[in-house]
């Protein structure tokens, strides 16, 4: 029979032992605890349709990711006297019947955000209200509870990163020790008829697993995030003198940050805890850099983000969205596929989107060329369609995050200077002279002298051919002129801006579609006179 007091405690993120608020107070004065795990097959089931290997929802780096950080934290449990209970099915319907079936008396879980976790917990809440089962919901994937901060600013989410700042101070728990250590947890109680799975392989969910050189350099798990932040934290003077504009994108033998960002995105590490280590590093050094750019100022960017995420309705849209611009993105699924598909004619820019398909994982500042590249340097194509790209691709996307370093980088909100473009050329040479990165991800280029490897289309037919590389045939020409369509890019901007400016932001769908009819009539007396010049030459 069930016990009288057992507590079910449900994993979604929150992957680790340490710091784990919900996974104490279900283990506190139960006699047992079931801790769940459920496999939504939306999320993990192969999509044959999508793009690239994984499910609807995600790439596989990120679903083998997720996977080796259960195998992770059933093995922690297990060292504890317990196990991980993993279950398949919808997530709510499956809860539902464990609370039933094994007389629940304590719901315990992380609180999440995110909208898909926001309705899904609603649903969940409401059968435990209605069952009398007591519900325990901590904020411990955050610093600091979004909904306080907003309330704070009269229940308007802040905006720009200083008055965030300014208003969060310090968190509340930071004065008290995280409880770090748990030396045992309340045995598994009877799970009666429902059917218990082990943690998957990726082979058993239907995918073919690739070989071990080919997949992501980053596995997945507490006991892999502590690893790498001792390591990190060994280094005190690099903790110290950390600054986020810094660092070398093309680094990739060694990553120029600490890629915590999975670690951090799973809750397999977390952020109070690593805030807190931070915080001791500080005291024992003479001076260390300050936010926005040090390490600290990186945990309180995500937590601007989660913030303003969680205040803005639909965050994750243009349309709809008050904080956002209203910009008539070009509608260009050819271009889409060319970024992608790493086609574009730009080596930088494709090793980056190589990078991305491989590990599910680049540096920042790459991040950002390819994001400027897509919107409002080069191709002029929507946000959302490139956010989609990184949200199924990255082993660390985050809904809140992922959402708002698109609206920045494309000038869509936040960050508005759009004369500033990352060149695709230039950027990355002076990081990378001898395009050691290129060669790595692109090794087709391989062979080309450095002075054509950032623009290979340039060197002569003589030097393609030597170097095995005919540009045309075994890599694309560029699909733009980075020149004339970053002039083209910034033109449409500033009429973007002008319309949002006048309307004062409330900007129909006539008035885009109007804009974009303009833009196009300009574009063509423009380029007119440029094809009847060539015409001429030719």
């Amino acid at each position: 029979m069930p016990s009288a007091s057992s507590s079910l405690m449900w994993f979604r993120k929150g992957l680790r032992i340490h710091d784990n608020p919900a996974l104490e107070y279900a283990s506190r004065g139960s006699t047992c605890v079931y801790p769940l795990f459920v496999i939504d097959p939306h999320y993990m089931e192969p999509d044959p349709n999508a793009f690239s290997p994984g499910s609807t929802r995600a790439g596989i780096n990120r679903i083998r990711f997720l996977l080796e950080s259960l195998t992770d934290l059933d093995l922690s449990l297990k060292r504890l006297g317990s196990r991980l209970l993993v279950l398949k099915g919808e997530p709510s319907e499956v809860l539902i019947r464990c609370l039933k079936e094994w007389d629940v008396k304590k719901l315990c879980f992380e609180y999440d955000t995110d909208p898909y976790y926001q309705a899904l917990d609603n649903k969940v809440k409401n059968y435990a209200s209605s069952a009398g089962i007591e519900v325990f919901s901590p904020v411990s994937h955050t610093l600091f509870n979004p909904a306080d901060i907003i309330e704070k600013n009269g229940g308007r989410p802040p905006v720009s990163y200083r008055s965030f700042v300014k208003l969060a101070g310090e968190p509340l728990w930071a004065s008290s020790p995280l409880l770090v250590d748990i030396s045992s947890i309340p045995p598994v109680g009877d799970v009666g008829s429902c059917e218990i799975l082990q943690v998957p392989k990726l082979k058993e969910l239907g995918y073919v697993e690739k070989d071990k050189n080919d997949v992501t350099p980053f596995r997945g798990g507490e006991s892999e995030a502590l690893r790498r932040l001792r390591e990190s934290l060994g280094n005190k003077e690099w903790v110290a003198n950390f600054e986020k504009p810094k660092g070398d994108p093309s680094a990739y033998r060694k990553p120029a940050t600490t890629v915590l960002s999975p670690y951090l995105k799973f809750g397999c590490l977390s952020s109070r805890y690593f805030y807190q280590c931070l915080v001791d590093v500080y005291k024992n050094v003479k001076r260390h850099t300050s936010p926005p750019v040090s390490l600290v100022g990186q945990l309180l960017w995500r937590e601007f983000f989660y913030t303003v995420a969680f205040g803005t309705p639909k965050f994750d849209k243009m349309k709809g969205n008050k904080i956002c611009k209203q910009i008539p993105w070009n509608d260009d699924d050819e271009l889409l596929a060319a970024w992608r598909e790493a086609r574009t004619g730009y080596p930088w820019i494709d090793a980056i989107m190589v990078q991305l398909r491989e590990w599910g994982w680049m540096h920042h500042l790459a991040r950002h060329c390819v994001a400027c590249f897509l919107t409002r340097g080069d191709m002029f194509v929507h946000w959302e369609k490139g956010r989609d790209v990184f949200e199924r691709l990255l082993i660390d996307s985050d809904w809140a995050i992922n959402n708002g370093n698109w609206l920045w980088l494309s000038c869509s909100s936040f960050f508005y200077q759009y004369n500033r473009i990352y060149s695709p050329i230039s950027f990355g040479r002076k990081y990378d002279p001898n395009g050691n990165y290129i060669r790595h991800f692109l090794p087709i280029l391989k062979d080309m002298p450095k002075e054509y490897i950032y623009e290979p289309w340039t060197a002569p037919l003589s030097v393609q051919t030597k170097a095995n590389c005919i540009i045309g045939r075994d890599y694309p020409k560029p699909v733009v002129s980075h020149d004339s369509a970053s002039k083209e890019c910034r033109r449409k901007m500033g009429e973007a801006y002008a319309l949002n400016q006048k309307l004062k932001g409330l900007v129909g769908e006539e008035d885009l579609k109007k804009l974009r009819r303009k833009l196009d009539e300009d574009e063509d007396q423009e380029t007119k006179p440029r094809r009847q010049r060539q015409k001429l030459i030719n």
